[in-house]
């Protein structure tokens, strides 16, 4: 039996967070939410997701700031975990800027469906 992979779901409009966690359960994923970005710099070390889908506006610290403390991690494994951003930002300097820090993919919310965004993270965990 494999072991379910675990996504870290950031995210701190609780409508959508919800409806990405029912959707990421259903198609059998290991899921952990954080509302903030303390929240998730914590649950990176202690959960040690497979993949991070992350929202650039939260509260405390921005998803830039989150993804520069994961690129800059001690802990290879969390260092190297693949990170998706999940935002409304869609200038092109906000996206130019997030794959510059080391994000792998960059998602605007307005323009995927849950289905689509289940779709790129299994592609980027070599599940399709």
């Amino acid at each position: 039996m494999t072991t379910r992979k675990k996504i870290l779901l950031v995210e701190d409009d609780s409508f959508l967070r919800d409806i990405c966690l029912k959707k990421l359960n259903k198609e059998g994923f290991e899921v952990e939410a954080a509302v903030d970005g303390e929240e998730a710099i914590s649950k990176v070390e202690s959960f040690m997701p497979d993949i991070v889908l992350l929202d650039i506006i939260l509260p405390s610290i921005d998803g830039f700031e989150v993804l520069k403390n994961i690129r800059s991690h001690k802990n290879k494994l969390v260092k190297d975990v693949p990170v998706i951003m999940l935002t409304n930002l869609g200038q092109e300097e906000d996206i130019a800027k997030a794959l510059k820090l080391g994000a792998s993919d960059y998602l605007i919310k307005a323009h995927f469906t849950t289905e689509e965004i289940v779709k790129k993270v299994k592609n980027k965990l070599g599940m399709e």
